[in-house]
């Protein structure tokens, strides 16, 4: 039972939901955004981008200072949610220039 229980303590903190990698691209691409449509897009590509450049970070061998048990395709939705709604108070708080 610890297992999971460290699982989702990785998902719900620094690994998954509150990524800071996730939410910098969340923030960024909210910030970009001009239709309501393109949260969604910035929740994504939030989540992939940070997953990819984790990954590339530990292929080169850079040592990461948050240790994770999830796997990627278990942080991919918790990664989303805090992309999407960081891109939303971006979005709604930061409207994109026009």
């Amino acid at each position: 039972m610890d297992i999971l229980n460290g699982t989702w303590a990785d998902l719900l903190t620094l690994s998954g939901l509150l990524n800071p990698l996730a939410l910098l691209i969340g923030l960024f691409l909210g910030r970009k955004a001009d239709a309501f449509a393109k949260i969604w897009i910035a929740g994504f590509a939030a989540a992939a981008l940070s997953l990819m450049a984790e990954t590339g970070l530990k292929l080169l061998g850079v040592p990461l200072p948050i240790s994770q048990d999830a796997g990627a395709l278990a942080m991919f939705p918790f990664r989303f949610i805090g992309g999407a709604v960081v891109a939303f108070v971006a979005y709604r708080f930061f409207p994109a220039a026009k």
